[in-house]
């Protein structure tokens, strides 16, 4: 470890192993790509169906969680970091949601030049072998597979949902990472022939053969080592022995939205106030790094089901056992998938461009570790909205890398995310109570019907609202004059040279669905402005908005 690699990459995430593959990719450069974790050669995340094994694990699972948060009862909203290669896309839900295309026009106008929608397409194709093969939004030899799941006709209650929403007003949409991103449709995952598609099993392990590639788990990286205002290397432990590693072109943080700043501030920069308050002397005074904070929350919507069709049948050992064996087997069949396969994208009212409001639907009601909530048969929708104005900040509470950070995310803090909440409990009764699921839809469990009005509501949701794990926003990209960018249209972190931020920090705003995707789109654009390559084309292809949005909550 002697040695000086062009680039070293801290952290091996959704971004990390996207950056390790295409910067190695043309044997011209030397790359190292540290991981604080280990492997992610483990069944339970190789099986999807098994999700909520690895995201209890304290193996993978970094286990943050927030600071009692004062607008939801001063409780504490856990906040799972991916621990491990493959960070966080080794433990999620695998849903892939690239946003909506007036999420990246709106990073564009937040001072994002050149990532607005057009600029980003070309990198979301490029990522992606979509089960529908190539085509003008959808991506045909990329790295990671993704799929639509293998239930969607099996289970009825999926197409009951869709349909249901559908007489409810909404447009229907095949494919709400293409042409329509409003509306009732299938869900996609990144599962590829039956396993998690995680960014290492896509990206790291193909690379790895490479001689140009190192990668070195179980170091947790302390601190960025500065030159004056230029980033050299890194300092921090190996198993626990001190370890210094040098770059010779940029080190880039890939740590997430959670250990990026962290990293920043341990290394003297970031708020002049924090880190002097902290003892730590003050390389570059940064405001914005650890701010902005943003983060969707959901809250789960159970009915009972009147007919046995539901998966709460499935739940028990024995089901469990044979739905394993298949798996391990064969790879097929309620094992390989996440189990949400439907979904939809809305608006909550009148003038809003693009949605603002979020479902998945599961034909269970069940707990997130699996268990069932009920007895007999149910099923359930995880819903919020998406679009929150609240902003919370990350803070390092001492120079000790091992502590875990103060994270505020400061929920329901914006007086207009508490009345989306009232909008979006009643239109997902209104959505439930359509025909389509006349035939299945028993007792509301919860809410429960009790919980009507709008102090009823904003009780129930402060009790019960959770975070849907997509925080985002703790470095975000801006323009020179805006004081609490933190880097620039390029990744690169101001007022310094050497370092780039390459992860879900970077996100101005939070994009309209689940963070994964644009992580990893991130990843691959930041590839190329790292090795100083013309950007891909920008596609400028026609994307459906109701005609009448600024009149009209839905079409009919």
């Amino acid at each position: 470890m002697n040695k000086t690699f062009d680039y070293i990459i801290v952290g091996a995430g959704s971004a990390g192993c996207v950056l390790a593959n295409r910067l190695s990719a043309d044997g011209k450069h030397s790359v190292l790509l540290l991981e604080a974790g280990g492997s992610d050669r483990n069944i339970l995340i190789a099986m999807p169906t098994a999700l909520s094994y690895p995201m209890a694990s304290k193996t993978y699972n970094w286990g943050y969680e927030s600071d009692p948060e004062p607008h939801v009862d001063n409780r504490r909203i856990t906040c799972p970091r991916g621990k491990g290669l493959g960070g966080t896309s080794s433990i999620n839900g695998m849903v892939y949601v690239r946003g909506h295309a007036c999420d990246f026009d709106e990073w564009e106008a937040a001072g994002a030049t050149g990532w607005g929608y057009a600029d980003c397409l070309p990198y979301f194709k490029r990522a992606e072998t979509w089960q529908g093969g190539e085509g003008d939004y959808r991506g045909g030899s990329g790295p990671l597979g993704v799929t639509g799941g293998n239930n969607m006709e099996r289970n009825p209650l999926y197409q009951a949902f869709v349909d249901a929403g559908v007489e409810a007003g909404y447009p229907r949409t095949d494919d709400y990472n293409g042409y329509c991103g409003e509306g009732f449709g299938p869900m996609h995952m990144t599962v590829s022939r039956g396993v998690r598609e995680s960014t290492s099993r896509a990206y790291l392990r193909p690379a790895q053969k490479r001689s140009n590639l190192t990668v070195l788990k179980h170091v947790l990286v302390d601190q960025l080592i500065l030159d004056g205002k230029r980033v050299t290397g890194v300092s921090g432990t190996h198993k626990g022995k001190p370890i210094q590693l040098s770059a010779g072109k940029e080190v880039i943080l890939s740590a997430g939205s959670i250990a990026s700043p962290m990293i920043l501030q341990r290394s003297g920069i970031g708020p002049a106030a924090l880190l002097s308050r902290l003892g730590i002397p003050v390389r570059h005074d940064l405001g914005g790094v650890g701010e902005n904070l943003q983060d969707h929350m959901e809250v789960y919507f159970q009915f009972h089901c009147t007919q046995p069709v539901s998966l709460n049948s499935k739940l028990n050992l024995f089901s469990k056992f044979f739905i394993g064996a298949r798996w391990f087997f064969f790879k097929s069949g309620l094992g390989a998938t996440n189990h949400f396969e439907s979904c939809a994208f809305i608006r909550s009212r009148s003038g809003l461009k693009s949605p603002d409001i979020q479902y998945h639907f599961l034909p269970a009601a069940m707990r997130y570790d699996g268990t069932p909530s009920i007895a007999g048969h149910g099923f359930q929708v995880h819903v919020g909205p998406n679009k929150p104005k609240s902003r919370g900040r990350v803070e390092i509470t001492s120079a000790d890398p091992a502590a875990h950070p103060s994270i505020l995310f400061n929920y329901l803090q914006h007086e207009d995310d508490i009345a989306a909440w009232r909008q979006c409990i009643r239109l997902t009764r209104e959505i439930i109570d359509q025909p389509a699921l006349d035939a299945y839809r028993g007792a509301e469990l919860q809410p429960g019907l009790d919980v009507s009005s709008d102090d009823e509501i904003d009780t129930w949701v402060r009790q019960n609202v959770e975070s849907a794990y997509h925080p985002c926003g703790t470095a975000r990209m801006g323009q020179g004059d805006d004081a609490d960018a933190v880097v620039d249209t390029a990744c690169r972190v101001r007022g310094l040279e050497g370092v780039r931020i390459v992860d879900a920090s970077v996100f101005p705003t939070v994009p309209y669905g689940n963070i994964n995707a644009p992580t990893i789109m991130v990843a691959e654009k930041a590839a190329d402005l790292i090795l100083g390559k013309p950007a891909l084309s920008p596609l400028s292809v026609p994307i459906w908005i109701d005609e009448k949005w600024q009149g009209r909550q839905r079409p009919r």
